[in-house]
């Protein structure tokens, strides 16, 4: 997201005190590529590269709201946990 027009709308968003939802969180594990930063962090802190990118999203602003999809209650715990995750 940083320099990327979601941000623009995210700093916006945040100054204004309005809600913002990016509905495509995760871009469908295109995040996670072999070596890239987010798949070393997820190593590093034990945790998936999914937690890596919801945890970073959550801690971009108090006004965020990422609605990652699941196809199962497993991957529904994985994505809740991310909030726990300090970035």
């Amino acid at each position: 997201m940083p320099g990327s027009a979601a941000a623009a709308r995210c700093y916006y968003c945040t100054r204004e005190r309005i809600p913002f939802m990016p509905w495509w969180p995760v871009m469908n594990g295109a995040l996670a590529q072999p070596g890239g930063v987010v798949a070393e962090i997820a190593e590093h802190t034990g945790s998936s590269p999914t937690q890596v990118a919801l945890a970073w999203l959550l801690a971009r602003s108090d006004m965020l709201s990422p609605i990652p999809g699941t196809s199962s209650i497993a991957h529904l715990e994985e994505n809740v946990a991310a909030a726990a995750l300090r970035t």
